[in-house]
């Protein structure tokens, strides 16, 4: 029997020619099943606390946080707002995490609360996951059946020598 999943996927017969919306034409295949897939480990409300790695001169800062990782309409992308506080900041942003089929990579674009937009690649190795941006990285382990994701997060000024930046845990709520 086929794994039941939390996205849902819609059937598109063939066409001879594709609809048009706003954004281009309709797409009648299918998503990339096998790849979506993975990435149902996320879905779901997690509550995230840790603190920011401090240094000589700064003191580590608390980290807390609330994410939500939910199918967006079609089954193709994984919306992840997340809202918090790291010390007295309050943060958020939104992430979009897709699979790429030219590349044959997950992609996550992440629009902040400060006005940033980051692009990373996604990619999963051995129970491993791993967001790699310019500056920016993090990977990340799921425990606990899948309840638990612990997330070291790194930082570089060159894109060559990293150090640590935060340290993470998020717990499934639901």
């Amino acid at each position: 029997m086929p794994k039941k999943t939390s996205r849902t996927r819609a059937s598109h017969a063939p066409s001879t020619s594709s609809p048009r919306v706003a954004t281009g034409p309709v797409a009648n295949e299918a998503p990339p099943a096998r790849e979506l897939d993975r990435l149902d480990v996320f879905v779901g409300r997690w509550i995230t606390e840790g603190q920011t790695v401090g240094s000589p001169d700064v003191a580590p800062a608390p980290i807390v946080a609330s994410d939500v990782y939910q199918w967006m309409p079609g089954g193709r992308f994984v919306m992840h707002p997340a809202y918090g506080r790291i010390g007295p900041v309050d943060v958020g942003g939104l992430e979009v995490i897709g699979f790429d089929r030219a590349t044959g990579q997950y992609e996550t674009h992440f629009f902040d609360s400060q006005g940033n937009v980051t692009r990373e690649t996604l990619s999963h190795r051995d129970g491993t996951w791993t967001w790699q941006g310019a500056h920016t990285r993090c990977t990340g382990v799921f425990s606990d059946g899948g309840k638990v994701l612990t997330a070291r997060h790194e930082r570089s000024d060159d894109g060559i020598h990293w150090e640590p930046s935060m340290r993470v845990t998020l717990r499934k709520i639901g």
